[in-house]
């Protein structure tokens, strides 16, 4: 965790792992408005607000496992004929 200017901010790695996604899924969240994030320096690292990170938190699912099955798309099998 870093800290600017009073404002705590996650690492990707921290983010993702808070989350309980991979970082692909963060950037995905960061391309789609979901998130915002913000560079460091000079690098190419991005740092994501603690208090965003959260708040994501409170409006997902917290088990992944639910969230998968809520976008689970079904067998071919299923809906499939002949």
């Amino acid at each position: 965790m870093v800290t600017v200017e009073g404002e705590e901010f996650l690492s990707a790695s921290e983010a993702a792992r808070r989350l309980n996604v991979k970082r692909a899924t963060l950037y995905a969240y960061v391309s789609r408005g979901v998130l915002r994030s913000y560079r460091q320096g000079i690098k190419r690292q991005r740092l994501y607000r603690r208090t965003d990170v959260e708040e994501l938190l409170r409006v997902s699912p917290t088990d992944s496992a639910a969230r998968r099955r809520a976008w689970e798309i079904p067998l071919a099998e299923t809906w499939i004929r002949d």
